[in-house]
């Protein structure tokens, strides 16, 4: 080492520590041999054992705990120790299950599970699962019946309520104000009875004017709505049509009346609409009022007719019910007045109040578009005062009163209750039936017609159609196409379109569907021409006109217009039109028949079977089938089920081809694709006659 340098220190094995680059007495010592074994303990053999030993310990032990890991990884451990745990902690509060629920449309699934206690996961199967909702999440909206289903299943009943809208919360608010002038209000009364009894023209009398020779048919088309004073007495009339076929139309004006005047014709007594209208009027929870009409006509028997009444329980009140009968008769006019007198006083008897400060609310009767003028709606003021300027909603319908007129056309400044009145100024035809509400701005108006409209929208984009019938069913699942007539409805009212789609509507539906593809007031136009073309639609109107340009395009591409004047003649001709769909109904009809004597076998031509014509003719035209010993052997199994005939190869007369062999005469005939014949056999001949079916 260098001069001067400190001695390595000494470990406890006595050799010194290597210097730098592996040189120094370590090497030189003869005695660091035993220094350098001592240096690294591991390196003694002494050492190299133990460790061996503690190794193997250490192994042993490692071996033993992953034994004890395995053996615990059943999860029985885990388990344990998981109820250990719970049973120490404070047991947890489940939320009671509800029997019963409210829910608001529209039914939103966290919104069910929070109002009813059931977990998302318990009610997501069943959505999924039991009907066919697919991909389900915490937003999904449930539709009302499916939620009321499911909930079922778990033993809760919910009761779902629909959002207010707006028009909701405009009714509530006009039912809630206070009432501090109420004054008496004419009566509203509504004339029903059977068709042709009297009914517009005993109106007619009372009013002084002449409507019934104005009307298609003499039957009345639209309600019509007429005020009638006599002094201080007022009445107001509703004059609905008396047909079966506008059933729904007399239905609404018996909603709209306080009286019903049963009008029954005293040489035809109750007949079936008269018991239509006495139901009617007892749904309504009306008064009622027989008018004895034509009384002037011999050969009445009022005695039948009043026990026919008291059987229906309108026993009148000469008999000692409560039924005022009052007898008249529209040509005379005997009994009229003595009618008006009557319905005047029933005012104060029924205690008819109305309070005219209130804004104003009524009942659109009629409605339809006007050339010039448009949207043009008949309403009968129930409450309050309207005038010309008012801001008025009714359905999705708004505006400002333009224009009032009353049942004469004369211009009015202001409707009371019990009035009808002619009004212009609403942007759209509303629908008849429909209440009208005043209110204070047109920003209002249009509010609520649009959340109206809205609805209406959303309510058609969800309606769908579902299989009526059981045959409907099986077609759609067969993949058989149902015949459709596409038709486009147009008249000049709504209560005409509402009766149309009505009286349409109860033909039977079973074997080919009708489909409304637009139905609207006013004349034909170009988008009703042009609708029709791109779905190969009828266009049908109804006391309408059409358009100059609409028919051009018509005539271009070949859309048939059809335009009608009494409803009856309209039924009939889509009824036609929709039998004119249904495959043809055929029939066989047997012609003729032959007895085979006996049988020649001729080259390329084959058997031909010499007969005697027993039954006849027989023509060439003619199918036919081979009877022998009383089974048909031709048309054959497989013929039958492929609905194949079997036609008359050839017909002869001795070497001659014929068309007809009578009766009596013996013929030749050959069998289309048939040589089996034998002498006795029998050949029949038929016809397949084709016949529409009928609905």
């Amino acid at each position: 080492g260098p001069v001067g340098a400190p001695e390595p220190p000494e470990f406890e094995g006595g050799g010194h520590k290597r210097g730098k680059g592996g040189k120094g007495p370590l090497y030189d010592d003869p005695a660091g041999k035993k220094g350098r074994q001592r240096l690294n303990p591991r390196r003694s053999t002494t050492s190299l054992h133990e460790i061996g030993e503690r190794l193997r310990e250490w192994n042993d032990r490692d071996l033993l705990e992953r034994q004890e890991r395995l053996q615990s990884a059943s999860g029985r451990g885990i388990h344990h120790r998981a109820r250990e745990k719970a049973s120490e902690a404070a047991p947890a509060r489940i939320a009671p299950r509800k029997t019963k629920a409210e829910v608001t449309e529209p039914v939103i699934l966290h919104e069910l599970c929070s109002a009813t206690g059931i977990g998302m996961a318990q009610i997501m199967p069943k959505l999924m699962h039991d009907h066919n909702m697919g991909f389900v999440h915490r937003n999904t909206v449930i539709p009302t019946e499916i939620a009321e289903v499911v909930m079922l299943d778990f033993g809760v009943e919910i009761q779902v309520a629909k959002p207010k809208t707006e028009l909701d919360k405009l009714v509530e608010e006009f039912a809630s104000r206070e009432r501090t002038n109420l004054q008496p209000r004419p009566p509203v009364v509504t004339m029903l009875g059977h068709v042709d009894h009297g009914k517009t023209s005993l109106l007619d009398a009372i009013r002084k004017t002449s409507v019934a020779a104005g009307e298609a048919g003499g039957i009345t088309q639209h309600i019509g709505a007429h005020r009638v004073q006599r002094g201080d007495l007022s009445v107001t009339f509703l004059d609905t049509p008396g047909h079966e076929a506008f059933t729904a139309m007399r239905a609404r004006g018996a909603n709209l009346t306080d009286v019903v005047v049963l009008v029954v014709a005293a040489d035809d007594g109750v007949m079936p609409q008269t018991v239509e209208a006495i139901n009617h009027a007892k749904a309504a929870k009306v008064t009622i009022i027989v008018a004895l009409n034509k009384i002037d006509l011999p050969g009445a028997d009022i005695n039948k007719i009043y026990g026919r009444l008291a059987e229906l329980g309108l026993a009148p009140t000469e008999w000692g019910g409560d039924i005022d009968v009052v007898k008249t008769s529209a040509t005379t006019g005997q009994g009229v007045e003595q009618l008006i007198e009557h319905l005047g006083m029933l005012t104060e008897l029924l205690n008819l109040r109305a309070d005219p400060d209130v804004p104003a609310t009524g009942t659109v009767i009629e409605a339809q578009m006007t050339q010039g003028i448009g949207p043009l709606a008949r309403v009968l003021i129930r409450e309050g005062t309207l005038k010309p300027g008012d801001f008025i909603v009714c359905g999705s319908a708004a505006g400002r009163v333009r224009v009032m007129r009353d049942d004469h056309g004369r211009q009015i400044d202001e409707a009371l209750p019990g009035y009808p009145v002619e009004l212009a100024g609403l942007d759209e035809v509303p629908n008849a039936g429909e209440n009208f509400y005043q209110v204070e701005s047109l920003q209002r108006a249009k509010a609520v017609a649009e959340s109206v409209g809205n609805q209406r929208r959303a309510d058609v984009l969800t309606k769908t159609r579902k299989a009526q019938t059981l045959e409907e069913m099986l077609r759609q699942r067969e993949g058989e196409a149902v015949p459709e007539l596409n038709i486009i409805l147009k008249s000049d009212v709504q209560g005409s379109v509402d009766a149309l789609n009505k009286a349409l509507g109860e033909i039977p539906s079973d074997q080919v569907k009708l489909n409304f593809l637009h139905t609207g007031i006013g004349t034909v136009t170009e988008g009703d021409v042009v609708l029709a073309a791109a779905s190969n639609a009828l266009v049908v109107g109804f006391s309408v006109a059409v358009d100059a340009s609409a028919q051009r395009i018509a005539d271009t591409e070949g859309v048939d217009i059809r335009l009608y004047r009494i409803i009856y003649n309209l039924i009939d001709d889509v009824r036609n039109a929709l039998e004119g769909l249904l495959p043809k109904e055929k029939t066989e009809e047997k012609r003729g028949r032959a007895e085979v004597r006996e049988v020649f076998r001729i080259s390329r031509v084959g058997a031909v079977a010499g007969c005697m014509v027993t039954d006849g003719p027989i023509l060439r035209s003619h199918h036919a089938r081979v009877i022998r010993d009383g089974q048909i052997i031709v048309p054959t199994v497989d013929d039958m089920k492929r609905e194949r005939h079997r036609g008359i190869a050839s017909l002869r007369r001795f070497k001659d081809d014929v068309r007809e062999v009578r009766a009596g005469m013996e013929c030749g005939i050959r069998v289309e694709n048939f040589d089996d014949l034998k002498p006795g056999d029998i050949v029949e001949t038929y016809e397949i006659v084709e016949t529409t079916r009928k609905l």
